[in-house]
């Protein structure tokens, strides 16, 4: 039914030109933003601050997409801050999510949500290469991955991690 690829990718420990060369190597035509806030503190990463990340793809040639719908609610994220506060862990130090997380953003966000009408409008895009993004630099630290998992049993879409 949907013949994409799913790529997921972060920013930390990246730089500019390495982040934005991972889209264009493995050939992203769609770029979809699953952020609750589209922004991040501080210049480090200021190019996915969204007004420069989108006229940066839009030079490369990639669509971007926002997806808000799937980020993690305020309620949600505040799970994971305390689990991390338990840990002495940084957001961008984090290896992996926390069970509280997990299971609440399955139950809150996943559990019924409907992808159909992302990927009937991907669809139309003509897109074959999707990127899921967040921060986070592994995957696993990050709702993505949760994502990513749903839509392969799900679907059947593969996925690969940047």
């Amino acid at each position: 039914m949907y013949d994409f690829e799913i790529y997921t990718i972060g920013v930390y420990a990246s730089t500019e030109e390495s982040f934005f060369n991972k889209l264009t190597d493995n050939k992203i035509d769609v770029f979809c933003d699953i952020r609750q806030r589209r922004g991040v503190r501080g210049s480090k990463y200021s190019y996915v601050n969204i007004r420069y990340l989108q006229e940066k793809l839009t030079q490369l040639g990639i669509n971007y997409v926002y997806a808000k719908e799937l980020a993690p609610t305020t309620e949600i994220r505040e799970k994971q801050h305390a689990e991390d506060a338990l840990k002495k862990e940084q957001k961008k130090d984090r290896k992996e999510l926390g069970l509280t997380f997990r299971m609440a953003y399955k139950q809150l966000i996943l559990r019924d949500f409907n992808y159909k009408p992302l990927l009937n409008s991907l669809q139309k895009m003509n897109c074959k290469k999707i990127a899921l993004f967040c921060v986070e630099e592994s995957p696993f630290a990050c709702h993505r991955s949760l994502v990513a998992t749903d839509l392969h049993n799900k679907f059947g879409l593969q996925i690969k991690h940047l």
